[in-house]
């Protein structure tokens, strides 16, 4: 139907989503009123982690130790009270630390001789450094209802909101925060505790042969050598393994060849560590998890993970979140997935449509196949679908910049939410002097790539209190929820800060004109 059709009268009760015609005219868009709460999570510089200090040279690393060794066992001690009692009341579990950075750097001791424990933990300490992990931004917020709804007064929901960490360097991390939204949606955000903790690498990661090789072909790394290591590969097979065949297979080969075959050999150890898993401690509190950069692939950053409470064919939860990956060169979409926020599995996507950022996972399967929003252009918004989380082969262009407010690009804020009325996806439009503001349209339950309707006008855009951070004029969220008939909407204030915005979902649709 053509939008300035009078052929058609679409009467009150029709699909809230298609904008209504009456007397053969197009009413207006209903104006929008979405209500900013006013409550605001600054980044805070007094949240630190512990982690390791990695000196730039092997030779450091000795002189250092051998400093350390040569000082008697009273200086040791002296020394490594002053370290304690400086930092044991910042961080938990910090003599663990230090000996665990001791058994990662003790191969470079020049002899075998016992060490007393106090010495072990004062030359861990020196190799371990503080960062404040959100002490430049705190911002990028997603949010998703708790696992545990116990203990509330009826009409309440507890939620869990990720937000992108950044401090010294631009380094970015996943931190969270926890909190309740009552039967009048007003929202409540828990204090956070001023400790914060990294998990710890689970040891033993078992990765499956069949999808290794096949991560290998979609990443262009498949080679003869590969196949060499592969065939000494069991069916399933640890980090510990892959070294040992990549070493075995290495040394088949002719020294002169090695040094080609190595880049190969490096690729494929990448590509292991870039699929992990991690835990926390069960007594940590929320807000003290933090996801901190592990693989090779993160070096500069976890970014902008939309988190999604996923719902599978078989009644099961899970949570996923999407995230890019940044070794300050090459940015790559992966995902984490974890049942109970204490421990996480990280995975790479693959797939020739895995490219660019902003990957959305619906929260159900589509039809009996996995569903994913993307942008692989940079400016337009693509469906994908797959029966294989982790790979992904085709698109279809189904939303491009329209409006005034997002010819630059168009991109989504967060995954899917469904309603009745069809799948409501949160949008972000890039306009002149690179402005940023969020929109919103609709796709047909059955059918997403069908955008059945669309906000001409921004829904939120930066507000005078809003347009100054570290990106100024920007307003940017990774995902929201629906509470009472209301839309619940966490964004970012120019790159430094969060807040939170509400609109009743009725009011959305009402304003919302036919795709």
């Amino acid at each position: 139907m053509d939008r300035d059709s009078s052929t058609l009268t679409l009467e009150a009760g029709s699909h809230p989503g298609m904008i209504r015609l009456v007397n053969g005219k197009a009413n207006a868009p209903c104006q929008l009123n979405v209500k900013r709460t006013g409550i605001v999570i600054r980044p805070n510089n007094n949240r630190v982690v512990i982690r390791p200090f990695e000196p730039d040279s092997e030779n450091r690393i000795e002189r250092i130790l051998g400093r350390v060794a040569a000082l008697s066992e009273a200086e040791i001690d002296l020394l490594l009270d002053d370290v304690l009692r400086e930092f044991r009341n910042r961080h938990q579990k910090t003599r663990q630390f230090f000996l665990r950075r001791f058994e990662q750097i003790k191969s470079h001791l020049l002899t075998d001789q016992p060490l007393s424990e106090n010495r072990k933990l004062l030359m861990g300490a020196y190799f371990t450094q503080e960062y404040s992990l959100e002490s430049a931004a705190l911002f990028n917020p997603s949010m998703i209802w708790h696992p545990d709804q116990s203990g509330l007064p009826e009409g309440s929901r507890r939620f869990i909101l990720s937000l992108r960490a950044t401090g010294e360097g631009h380094i970015s991390s996943i931190t969270f925060r926890s909190g309740v939204i009552d039967g009048q949606n007003q929202i409540r955000i828990e204090e956070p505790t001023r400790f914060v903790t990294a998990p710890e690498q689970v040891p033993n990661t078992l990765f499956d042969k069949t999808l290794f090789a096949r991560s290998l072909v979609e990443l262009g790394i498949d080679s003869p050598f590969a196949d060499q290591v592969l065939t000494t590969l069991g069916d399933q097979f640890t980090h510990d393994d892959i070294q040992r065949s990549i070493h075995r297979a290495l040394q088949q080969n002719r020294p002169r060849h090695r040094g080609e075959l190595q880049p190969v050999a490096q690729n494929m150890l990448t590509l292991v560590q870039a699929n992990y898993e991690i835990c926390f401690s069960p007594e940590l509190n929320l807000s003290e998890r933090i996801i901190f950069p592990s693989s090779p692939t993160e070096t500069n950053g976890i970014e902008d993970a939309r988190f999604v409470e996923f719902h599978d064919d078989d009644g099961s939860v899970r949570y996923y979140a999407t995230y890019t990956a940044f070794d300050g060169k090459v940015i790559l979409p992966q995902i984490l997935e974890t049942e109970d926020f204490l421990r996480f599995k990280a995975s790479t996507l693959n797939g020739p449509e895995v490219r660019n950022k902003g990957l959305a996972l619906f929260p159900r399967r589509v039809n009996g196949l996995y569903a994913m929003l993307s942008r692989q252009d940079n400016e337009n918004i693509y469906l994908m679908y797959s029966d294989m989380l982790h790979f992904w082969y085709t698109k279809e262009q189904i939303a491009k910049p329209t409006y005034g407010w997002e010819f630059v690009q168009l991109g989504n804020c967060g995954s899917p939410l469904e309603t009745e009325a069809g799948w409501l996806v949160l949008t972000h439009g890039v306009g002149p002097m690179r402005r940023y503001a969020m929109g919103a349209f609709l796709l047909d339950l059955n059918d997403p790539s069908r955008l059945i309707g669309r906000l001409e006008k921004p829904l939120l855009e930066p507000n005078a209190n809003e347009r100054e951070g570290y990106v100024p004029n920007v307003v940017y969220s990774c995902g929201g929820v629906i509470h009472n008939g209301e839309l619940i909407i966490p964004y970012a204030m120019s790159d430094y800060a969060s807040t939170f915005a509400t609109i009743p979902i009725d009011t959305i649709l009402g304003a919302m004109v036919r795709g």
